[in-house]
C-alpha cells in the first residue's frame, strides 16, 4: 500500500493529441503520440493503443497521463509521459474526461 503523500507525487495531467503514428520499431505494435499539455509544452509518448484506436481517430483527442516519469527510449521515441488506460480483453481503452477542459491541467 502506498500513503497518500507518495500517490500525491505522481503528476497525472490532461493533453491533447496533436499527432499519431506507428512506432514501426517498437517490439509491440505502439503509436507515436506528441501531446499538447499547455504550459508544460509538448511531450512526446509511446502508447500500445493501436487496438481500439486509429491513428486520424486519436488527433484532437484528450487524454490523462503521468507527467513525471523519467523518460524512457522505446525504439524511435524517447517517451516522456506514460497515457492511462484500462487493459481489456480487447485492447487498452484510454482514460478520457466527460467534458473539454485545459491541457496541461493537473488531475486530483
Amino acid at each position: 500500500m502506498i500513503t497518500l503523500e507518495e500517490f500525491k507525487k505522481i503528476d497525472i495531467r490532461v493533453g491533447t493529441i496533436i499527432d499519431a503514428s506507428i512506432n514501426k520499431g517498437a517490439r509491440k505494435k505502439a503509436y507515436k503520440l506528441k501531446i499538447d499539455f499547455g504550459p508544460l509544452g509538448i511531450k512526446k509518448s509511446s502508447a500500445q493503443i493501436t487496438d481500439l484506436y486509429k491513428e486520424e481517430d486519436l488527433i484532437g483527442k484528450q487524454i490523462i497521463a503521468v507527467v513525471n516519469f523519467k523518460p524512457i527510449h522505446i525504439s524511435e521515441v524517447t517517451s516522456e509521459v506514460l497515457v492511462l488506460g484500462v487493459v481489456t480483453n480487447n485492447g487498452v481503452v484510454l482514460l478520457n474526461l466527460d467534458s473539454k477542459v485545459e491541457n496541461g491541467i493537473k488531475v486530483s
